[in-house]
């Protein structure tokens, strides 16, 4: 990875996680498919149990978007996997097995994950951003990105008497920040194109680094080792230039989308302010042991994601 990209600060807003369900339920959604009305496209059917196209879609489409290819074959497989899973079910049904108090309590909250997630994809597929909203977001993110990006060669080392050392040989010639950069420099990213790290906005890198930048004048490089959370940095200014801010309609689609997320948390911190919640009492701590020995927890529901964020 190169210093460019572990320099990078994260956005100060995180997404959402909204996936429909996980994989499991995915699969589990698809065996309700005997409810299907029976005027509706069939994929299959299994001891008389139909698999409903339109559901062989939805799990295509899911499974596209993380790569899988949607060809005969793929749909072969999915397939194979939802008619093993009819087969063992209904094997569990003449058993009384979904009589059992434990699968119950699993049904019931298999049936509140879908419906909670189900309601998050509703609020963000109908939720409206006004064009008042979306133009105080575009002036905040265009004051945040004003001013100038630069180009720029660093050497990453991991002492400053290190850095104070090339510092003085670049000193006497600057002409060898290059071969310093590939025989010295720790950046696996950039030290073979002798620490070039191209254009980029110092807002996006870490403080001490964007702001030693900015400080520099073009053609000189900087005379005290910057320190930073990846060790010291020796840094040669090239060039600098007018940043360009993308228009309002370059980055409409994501900004709505991310005005969406924040009215969605908001809403959603509401709904569990107003919302009577009496805890009995605290969960016991669990002994390492049996931590270890427990098995994996289920995946968070969207709404849970949200709201913790």
């Amino acid at each position: 990875m190169s210093i460019k990209s572990r320099v990078v600060l994260g956005s100060a807003i995180a997404l959402f996680a909204l996936s429909a369900c996980n994989d499991k339920d995915k699969a589990a959604s698809a065996t309700t498919a005997a409810a299907t009305d029976s005027k509706e496209a069939v994929a299959a059917t299994v001891n008389g149990t139909p698999i409903a196209k339109k559901q062989l879609d939805q799990i295509m489409q899911q499974q596209a978007a993380q790569g899988m290819p949607d060809n005969p074959e793929t749909r072969k497989m999915v397939i194979d996997n939802l008619a093993m899973q009819i087969i063992v079910a209904q094997e569990a049904e003449k058993k009384g097995l979904d009589k059992a108090p434990e699968v119950k309590e699993q049904l019931e909250m298999a049936h509140m994950s879908i419906l909670a997630n189900s309601f998050v994809k509703d609020y963000m597929k109908t939720a409206t951003v006004t064009d008042e909203a979306l133009k105080a977001e575009y002036d905040k993110f265009k004051a945040s990105q004003g001013g100038n990006e630069y180009k720029a060669r660093h050497i990453l080392v991991a002492t400053e008497a290190e850095a104070k050392d090339i510092i003085a040989k670049i000193t006497k010639d600057p002409k060898a920040f290059d071969g310093l950069a590939k025989s010295k420099s720790k950046d696996p990213g950039s030290k073979d194109k002798g620490g070039d790290l191209g254009w980029f906005n110092p807002h996006n890198m870490v403080p001490e680094f964007g702001n030693a930048v900015a400080k520099l004048e073009k053609g000189k490089f900087t005379t005290e080792p910057v320190k930073s959370q990846f060790g010291y940095h020796v840094i040669m200014l090239e060039d600098s230039r007018p940043l360009a801010v993308p228009s309002l309609e370059e980055v409409k689609a994501g900004m709505t989308q991310q005005l969406q997320q924040q009215n969605l948390k908001k809403m959603l911190d509401d709904m569990k302010a107003k919302a009577k919640i009496d805890i009995v009492a605290a969960p016991a701590a669990a002994s390492a042991a049996a931590v270890s020995a427990a098995p994996a927890a289920p995946a968070s529901t969207a709404t849970e994601a949200a709201a913790s964020k």
